[in-house]
């Protein structure tokens, strides 16, 4: 599909549905008045982010003290069955990020509310259920949906029946699906932020989503190193991050 055509169905896309018109408008400030402004800081915070980065497995050791576990290895019928269904989407979309990070994250702090921006395939919501239907917790996810692709009805479309039970998806921006969320679970266990990653967009959710997170909750942050949106956040709130490289691109967390 050539670029003005995808443009072109997503903006009709916007049009035929009125709830989404607040998301759209800002897209279009952002693109015309602000689109520089989406890249804020992404020099300085790739070097911080590559002095301090760690992998994936020391992270877990050292964060919560548990030892490395494959997730692809632990739930193996699950994750077969879930890549069967990523081959067989016919769109495409983004794939599994560090589901041992989100799930050993979900282990620590016996998580029964779990907050999430951005779903695609669902492998991130998978790794999050796969530890919340132990204790009958639930996973409340924020996506907006793919206008330009006609993909809404395969969102989320790895993840096992069985595990949807334990689950709730808003589907707007999460500048309409957060304050919702929030109405919904008022403590939250682990925050797994992957969607809006313009600065302004990061910032926002940051902090809409930091105050609402217990004591000892997990906040995990997908592409920190778009720009400087989640180094400037734990700088403002005097946190000590850890930096995880993973696949080429940085992954922030911290516990509060």
């Amino acid at each position: 599909m050539s670029e003005l055509k995808r443009v072109a169905k997503t903006l009709i896309g916007y049009i035929k549905r009125p709830d989404l018109y607040p998301e759209l408008g800002r897209k279009i400030i952002k693109n015309i008045f602000n689109r520089q402004s989406a890249f804020k800081g992404k020099e300085k915070t790739n070097l911080w982010a590559s002095k301090i980065a760690i992998s994936q497995e020391n992270a877990i050791e050292n964060l919560f003290k548990m030892p490395f576990e494959s997730f692809k290895q632990k739930f193996s019928v699950d994750f077969l069955e879930a890549e069967k269904a990523q081959n067989n989407c016919p769109i495409k979309m983004g794939g599994a990020g560090a589901l041992e990070l989100l799930y050993s994250a979900c282990e620590f702090t016996q998580a029964k509310s779990v907050v999430e921006t951005g779903v695609a395939y669902g492998w991130s919501s998978f790794a999050s259920l796969q530890s919340l239907e132990k204790r009958n917790g639930t996973l409340y996810s924020s996506d907006m949906p793919y206008l330009g692709q006609d993909g809404d009805q395969f969102v989320g479309c790895i993840v096992p029946e069985k595990l949807r039970k334990n689950w709730k998806l808003f589907r707007h921006a999460d500048r309409e699906s957060l304050p919702k969320i929030l109405k919904e679970t008022q403590k939250i266990d682990v925050v797994h932020y992957d969607s809006d990653k313009s600065y302004e967009g990061m910032k926002w959710a940051y902090e809409t989503l930091y105050a609402p997170l217990k004591i000892g909750g997990v906040f995990i942050s997908d592409d920190i190193n778009d720009n400087s949106a989640f180094q400037d956040f734990c700088e403002s709130k005097n946190i000590q991050p850890t930096v995880v490289d993973f696949e080429g691109k940085y992954v922030g967390i911290f516990v509060k």
